[in-house]
């Protein structure tokens, strides 16, 4: 008996097209597409994106987080700010001491107790989901770019 052939695997998808289909990130897609980023990220690319989940997003008290989802401009700084330019894998991130967001801020990493925390509050809580265009890395808090 012959084996059967093997079935070709799917293209992968894109980084927000991968984000959706998780069903983790509804705020991140819903703000993606308020600040008019999705064609960004569904760009070549590569990206890295620090992906808060929705429970990280719930962490941002209900009507602050209305407040930045209404401002273009903020909400545009906040999410440029959890991507960085190229293809990061965790084995590169653990390495690294500060990576430059897209916003233009860095962000700290550092490496406690064999966890990855970014700026010290945000951990890092799934790695490497790879997608056509980069990778995608889980947080679970919103990184806020520092003021200036």
């Amino acid at each position: 008996m012959a084996a059967a052939p093997a079935a070709e695997a799917p293209a992968p998808k894109d980084i927000v097209e991968t984000a959706i289909a998780a069903g983790t990130f509804n705020t991140l897609a819903k703000a993606l597409t308020a600040a008019g980023l999705v064609e960004t990220l569904k760009g070549a690319g590569p990206f890295t994106v620090l992906a808060p989940t929705d429970e990280a997003f719930a962490k941002i008290p209900a009507k602050d987080l209305e407040a930045l989802l209404a401002d273009k401009a903020a909400l545009t700084k906040v999410l440029t700010y959890h991507v960085i330019a190229g293809n990061v894998p965790a084995s590169t991130v653990t390495t690294l001491t500060e990576a430059t967001s897209l916003e233009g801020s860095k962000i700290a990493i550092k490496v406690v107790d064999g966890k990855v925390m970014l700026n010290g509050a945000s951990e890092v809580t799934s790695t490497d989901i790879a997608a056509s265009n980069g990778v995608i890395h889980v947080i679970n808090t919103v990184l806020m770019p520092p003021k200036k």
